[in-house]
Parts: structure tokens; C-alpha cells; sequence
């Protein structure tokens, strides 16, 4: 098949993962309480970053299992 000829496709389970980043904060009793604290910042606010991490990071292996590889 040419170039043009070949369908993209986003059918992938990979895909699923980005449901992760999703519906874990959406989880309020992982971050309902203010201990432990980490540098005088409670829990909610540090939690907030590690949310952000794995939302880079679940994107980033997303990508890499569904990038297509040139032959």
C-alpha cells in the first residue's frame, strides 16, 4: 500500500490508559486529609503535582506503544 492509500487508525488498547490520568483525581478520598505534609505543603497540594506526573507520564508510553515505526 501507498502513503495515502493506508487508514489511520485509533483502535488501539493502549489507548485505555488515558482514562487513567482521568479518573484518578476524580478519586477525592486518595487526597482528603491534610497529612502527611512534604516541605510544609499538605498532601492535596503535593498530590496535585504527582497527578500531573502521571498524567506525562501515562501520555508519554501512550505514545511510544502507538507511534507507527517507518519501516
Amino acid at each position: 500500500m501507498t502513503e495515502p492509500e493506508r487508514r489511520r487508525t485509533d483502535r488501539s488498547p493502549w489507548n485505555w490508559l488515558l482514562l487513567v490520568p482521568i479518573v484518578v483525581p476524580l478519586l477525592t478520598f486518595l487526597y482528603n486529609r491534610d497529612e502527611p505534609r512534604i516541605g510544609g505543603f499538605p498532601l492535596f497540594y503535593w498530590l496535585q503535582f504527582a497527578f500531573i506526573l502521571l498524567g506525562v507520564g501515562t501520555t508519554t508510553l501512550v505514545y511510544q506503544m502507538t507511534k507507527r515505526r517507518r519501516p
